[in-house]
């Protein structure tokens, strides 16, 4: 298969991270280097590309609508196209682009860059169950894939796991400045916080049993543990916040797709 990729900031790169080696990888992006094992491509002639192209869109929402013409040959030639963009509707995708409808939208996020992502997908109206076989197997290289019935759950989808690598590495950081409060050192801090984020988080792959029955595990009654969850958990405190952030992404998410 040739990948065209179209915007190759973090999440675009990120999944072409996870297709070189594999597939035929060529990236378009005025501004940003392609990783190695890409091939760039200043200029997009449709006659010098191949039929069964897959298009993946990886340009920011709002610099959409100035590239899509120059894309548009494409989709109307048939190519497959994939989008990773926020908030732009499988409807605002093909009025832009036109074509038959070939097209998926997906939220993917960027662990894909070392094959531990996990991305969600629905499929346009063009969309045959041929085309659902070859975006299993691109998105296979980045992680996890997940089908959706419903377009309006991607808000919800973006904002628990497109967005959520941030939220956890937002709260390593502030657990190594808990650590630095407490009289550990700046880099001792980071250390621990950051090999305990990595390693509980491999523990979490790993271990089938609950979130609630590892956390279980490591509170002993009355201990130092159960100390520290009971300031998380006094009023709602965390599921609060969490809600709050979910919230806020998806309403953002809402926001970008007009």
């Amino acid at each position: 298969m040739t990948i065209l990729l179209v915007g190759c900031g973090r999440m675009g790169s990120a999944m072409a991270k996870g297709w070189i080696g594999r597939e035929r990888v060529l990236v378009h992006d005025p501004v940003a280097e392609p990783p190695e094992g890409t091939e760039r491509l200043d200029m997009i002639d449709p006659a010098k590309l191949p039929d069964d192209l897959i298009l993946v869109l990886a340009v920011k929402p709002q610099v959409f609508a100035s590239v899509a013409p120059m894309l548009r040959p494409l989709a109307e030639r048939g190519a497959l196209v994939l989008s990773i963009m926020a908030g732009v509707t499988l409807a605002g995708l093909q009025g832009a682009l036109g074509g038959n409808g070939r097209i998926v939208r997906t939220m993917p996020n960027t662990p894909a860059a070392i094959g531990a992502g996990i991305t969600a997908a629905v499929p346009g109206a063009g969309v045959s169950a041929a085309d659902v076989e070859t975006v299993g197997q691109l998105i296979a290289a980045t992680g996890a894939l997940v089908w959706l019935d419903e377009e309006g759950d991607l808000d919800a989808v973006t904002a628990v796991s497109g967005s959520g690598p941030a939220y956890f590495f937002r709260f390593t950081e502030a657990l190594a400045r808990a650590g630095e409060a407490a009289g550990l050192s700046s880099d001792l801090a980071m250390r621990l916080a950051r090999a305990t984020f990595t390693g509980s988080a491999a523990l979490a792959g790993r271990d089938d049993a609950p979130l609630s029955a590892l956390r279980v595990q490591v509170t002993s009654p009355g201990g130092t543990t159960a100390a520290g969850l009971a300031v998380m958990d006094a009023d709602g405190a965390i599921d609060r916040l969490a809600g709050d952030v979910v919230a806020a992404a998806a309403h953002r998410s809402r926001e970008l797709a007009g």
